[in-house]
């Protein structure tokens, strides 16, 4: 009961961190290319990663992890990132959020598909219910709709999904944070060069909260908020603890209004509510 209440914990740690990531980037794509980006801040995380492996000594992964650290790398390192900052010059980060409610249920199939969960009937009740009221009352709240923006945002769910999956899985060997620097270590051969080859024509007048944002996706979003999200997978199971994330786009809608201005509607409450209501079933019947 302990180690799976402290996976829940690590998780929602994780995901509050997360709940930044998509107005953090909603802010960096009005300055950086898109490509630039994606590969400068999961350049500059594994950079971070490989001091964390070198100072404290950590062995190879083995040669039957390489599979799966390179599925972690394609969805949660190179193409969850660059699909949402390619769908985000389209739509706002509310009506991506729309699609950020469908994750844990995406997750949660890749987790019995990937790791062999299986969850009782009354679990994909409740997950599929939270999804479904998260993207409905996002729909609700959003005016920026294009079908490029959207096919971009189911793309990229479907990647992170099974990123999370793949990671969770190899997080019970390896540890969540060497899984996480090694991914994005192996994809450096395309990242650094992407990074290289993308770099703004000029530095002059991009603003500060622009840096602070490529900080921030690049710090917390690519590093440290996964060192929390794949350790709670990892032991407090993945389909449960995966619909943590169904309490992200409230976070993510919390942060839009008061960063970014962007409208929120005061039915977010009893919405929120409706999700925490089908995350503790979740949890309960997972």
């Amino acid at each position: 009961m302990n180690r799976t209440a402290a996976g829940w914990g690590s998780g929602l740690l994780g995901v509050i961190i997360f709940s930044g990531s998509l107005p953090a980037t909603r802010v960096a794509v009005s300055s950086f290319d898109p490509l630039f980006l994606t590969s400068a801040r999961a350049a500059g995380a594994a950079l971070l990663g490989l001091c964390l492996l070198l100072i404290l000594k950590q062995p190879l992964p083995g040669r039957r992890d390489l599979k799966s650290l390179f599925l972690v790398a394609l969805g949660v390192v190179v193409g969850f990132p660059l699909l949402t900052a390619m769908a985000l010059q389209h739509i706002t980060s509310a009506h991506s959020i729309v699609f950020i409610g469908l994750l844990p249920f995406v997750t949660a199939i890749f987790g019995a598909v990937r790791a062999g969960e299986r969850p009782k009937s009354l679990f994909w009740l409740f997950s599929f219910t939270g999804s479904l009221a998260v993207a409905a009352y996002s729909l609700s709240l959003s005016t920026g709709i294009s079908l490029k923006g959207d096919l971009y945002m189911v793309a990229a769910i479907v990647l992170c999904g099974l990123g999370y999956a793949e990671g969770a899985t190899l997080s019970r060997h390896l540890g969540g944070w060497q899984v996480i620097s090694w991914a994005l270590i192996l994809s450096m051969p395309v990242t650094v060069p992407l990074t290289l080859m993308s770099l703004p024509e000029s530095w002059v007048g991009i603003p500060a909260a622009a840096w602070a944002s490529l900080g921030y996706v690049t710090v917390f979003s690519m590093l440290i908020g996964f060192v929390f999200w794949y350790r709670g997978l990892a032991i407090g199971g993945i389909a449960g603890v995966s619909q943590l994330q169904l309490l992200q786009p409230f976070f993510g809608l919390l942060l839009a209004s008061l960063l970014l201005h962007e409208p929120v509607a005061l039915t977010m409450i009893g919405v929120t509510t409706l999700v925490i209501f089908c995350v503790a079933g979740a949890k309960r019947f997972a």
